[in-house]
């Protein structure tokens, strides 16, 4: 997780909302990924879509149920979408997300036995650094925006 926060700060760094991922094997580190949106134009420029996508290619496999990915932040339902689209074997995330969380908060996709494939989910890893660096990305965003320096509720388990 010291390694996907690692992303997330370079994402910070960058102007990106600050979320990064790491794909791991058997204790072997894949890949690395951090969000790219902004640089990229891309919407799906998720550190997660990143981490799966660039995984699946350097594998030269599409299925990664023997993979854990390391994310700072609960996924969208887009990247959850796609962990259950790769048979990923394990999550272990940071911070939950109440406004946007598709695994604990508005949807729990990962282990909705309807799918056709759960995912092992661990949260709250690093949770205080994950969360912390997002409020800080979201407080500068709003005082830059509007002059107002509250951070808002982003990125809180209950």
């Amino acid at each position: 997780m010291k390694i996907a926060f690692s992303e997330a700060e370079l994402a910070f760094n960058e102007g990106e909302v600050p979320v990064g991922a790491v794909l791991v094997i058997d204790g072997k580190i894949i890949v690395t990924a951090r969000n790219h949106r902004e640089a990229s134009f891309d919407p799906t420029g998720h550190a997660e879509i990143t981490a799966v996508r660039e995984g699946a290619q350097k594998l030269r496999r599409w299925r990664l149920s023997d993979a854990t990915l390391y994310v700072t932040k609960e996924p969208c339902p887009m990247c959850a979408g796609a962990m259950v689209n790769a048979r990923l074997g394990r999550l272990v995330y940071g911070c939950g997300d109440i406004k946007g969380g598709a695994v604990a908060h508005l949807y729990k996709l990962l282990s909705d036995g309807r799918l056709n494939h759960q995912v092992e989910i661990v949260s709250g890893v690093m949770e205080k650094e994950c969360a912390g660096l997002l409020r800080r990305f979201f407080a500068d965003l709003r005082k830059k925006t509007t002059g107002n320096d509250a951070a808002g509720d982003v990125c809180l388990n209950d």
